[in-house]
């Protein structure tokens, strides 16, 4: 007994909550992205997120474990693909254009919408340890989100950014390029490995989320 009084006082408990605060964000911030993603597909015809049953806010219809272990692992993960069928748009290439948009501005108005409401925390709410909690989760979904919606518009297959710049293109250069989507994983991976770009990310990321705060006066 006395060797389990100490172990209990042993643990960590304040790292274990963080990592579920962070958890929980992760998965929030990922479920919106994905959902939209499919809301955005059925808006324009595309009823195959809704017929796979992508269009909820349940984690656990989008999470991809091995996307997720990489996340907290190595700072780079993903989220199982929302299915998508372009020969329901009228125009395919348009159409995939603004469902992969849809996703990043989902993030971003995610992020604005945590920023909102902990400024009316902060600003009305008396300071207690729940109310701190709250914000701090709450500016953590906003950073989290926000680097999530600009990762996302890096335009490297098979990223957001790689469909919006790729409706540009002629057909056949788009057709081309689209049958390489799937080494873009690879060259996303060596960037990552790397360490290629991150500091201007993180720069980025930082330069949103105060243009944000002084948006809703944080």
């Amino acid at each position: 007994m006395h060797y389990l009084s100490n172990l209990w006082a042993a643990l960590d408990f304040g790292s274990l909550l963080d990592m579920l605060k962070r958890l929980a964000a992760v998965l929030l911030c990922l479920t919106v992205h994905e959902t939209c993603h499919g809301l955005a597909a059925y808006a324009l015809g595309d009823p195959t997120a809704r017929r796979a049953h992508r269009l909820s806010l349940n984690p656990l219809r989008h999470i991809d474990w091995f996307g997720l272990l990489m996340m907290f692992a190595a700072g780079f993960g993903w989220a199982k693909p929302v299915p998508v069928d372009p020969n329901f748009f009228k125009k395919p290439k348009q159409g995939m254009a603004l469902t992969a948009l849809a996703g990043p501005v989902s993030n971003f108005l995610l992020a604005f919408l945590m920023l909102f409401a902990a400024k009316i925390i902060f600003s009305g709410a008396s300071w207690t340890q729940t109310n701190e909690a709250i914000l701090d989760f709450m500016l953590t979904v906003a950073v989290l989100s926000i680097g999530l919606g600009l990762f996302n518009l890096v335009p490297i297959p098979p990223l957001d950014g790689s469909k919006v710049l790729f409706s540009v293109l002629p057909d056949r250069a788009y057709d081309q390029l689209m049958r390489y989507e799937r080494y873009g994983m690879l060259l996303l991976f060596a960037l990552v490995f790397f360490d290629v770009g991150s500091s201007a990310f993180s720069k980025a990321i930082l330069w949103f989320f105060e243009l944000f705060c002084r948006i809703v006066g944080l």
